[in-house]
């Protein structure tokens, strides 16, 4: 008899302490994804104006967790990171390039637009340090351009890529600074004063003719020095296939992009794609892209102001 008292006790208890479980667990759920919208100092970045600044302790949050997963603060990490960049900034000379001709005010409705963002910080050795001079020791001082690209397969899939150490197979080094998920998520992976390893053999053709940077004795040179490069999660009817065009990008995707660039100073002449830097032949990336769309967001986003 007391044993089957005792254990009725044990049972009541046990459910009680699974009420309190489940209903903690639901308020988790039922609260918005990422706990936080970035407000346009919290998210901002400007490769003319914080891309080459040694001491950069971005205000965002990280994450350990998949990118479809409700974001952790983790402090611990990101102040581990902003040290590791810190120390790379003291022992490496960092380029400061000249400023554009122009500076842009961002709009009301940049403000109004407001997309949800995390951090996962990708492997440090899948990025580098920017250089003040190329191998021969020449000066660089190129402004920065922005460099568009799209992903091989889902947004999570390139995350789990970019976070894998591959300090044993140079041939799998790679990155971006950010990638924009199908739902408008931005994704920042590289902070803004490191090269991304997003360009192979690469040339810029701009304006001031061509521009491109080897910091390597072995590999080719390319445009990471003084880029930015920014990916599009490519849509799952081109996932892993070699296609010259598909469905395209969602509207979340055009109007998170635009709010990304439009707080920068890079001028439109300046803004390419991976196509465009390609000297492989290899790379036609961004398929499918609207660019009369994306600058039409773009310029609803900011204003030029001549200086």
């Amino acid at each position: 008899m007391r044993d089957s008292v005792w254990i009725t006790r044990l049972l009541a208890i046990s459910l009680v302490i699974l009420g309190v479980i489940v209903f903690i667990g639901s308020k988790d759920v039922s609260s918005d994804k990422y706990t936080n919208n970035p407000s346009s100092e919290q998210a901002a970045w400007s490769p003319a104006k914080v891309q080459y600044q040694s001491d950069i302790k971005p205000q965002v949050r990280q994450t350990d967790q998949p990118i479809n997963s409700p974001t952790v603060q983790t402090n611990k990490e990101l102040a581990k990171q902003t040290t590791q960049v810190q120390a790379a900034q003291k022992t490496k000379q960092v380029s400061k390039p000249k400023l554009p001709k122009s500076t842009f005010t961002t709009t009301a409705a940049f403000k109004r637009y407001k997309p949800e963002y995390v951090v996962a910080w990708a492997d440090p050795s899948n990025y580098g340090d920017r250089y003040a001079t190329d191998i021969n020791g020449n000066p660089v001082s190129n402004p920065p351009i922005i460099v568009l690209h799209e992903t091989s397969n889902s947004a999570q899939s390139a995350v789990n890529t970019f976070r894998t150490n591959h300090s044993q197979n140079e041939d799998r080094q790679v990155s971006y600074h950010t990638l924009i998920a199908r739902n408008g998520l931005v994704v920042y992976l590289v902070p803004p004063d490191k090269r991304a390893f997003g360009a192979g053999n690469s040339v810029f053709d701009g304006p001031n003719g061509a521009e491109t940077v080897q910091t390597n004795p072995v590999l080719k040179p390319s445009v990471n020095n003084f880029a930015y490069h920014v990916s599009l999660e490519t849509p799952p009817d081109a996932w892993d296939k070699n296609v010259s065009n598909h469905s395209g990008y969602t509207d979340e995707q055009y109007n998170s992009l635009a709010w990304l660039i439009a707080q920068s100073d890079v001028p439109d002449e300046r803004i390419t794609t991976h196509r465009a830097v390609d000297r492989s032949g290899q790379r036609i990336d961004p398929v499918s892209f609207d660019f009369d769309k994306f600058y039409s967001i773009l310029h609803s986003f900011r204003k030029a102001t001549r200086t």
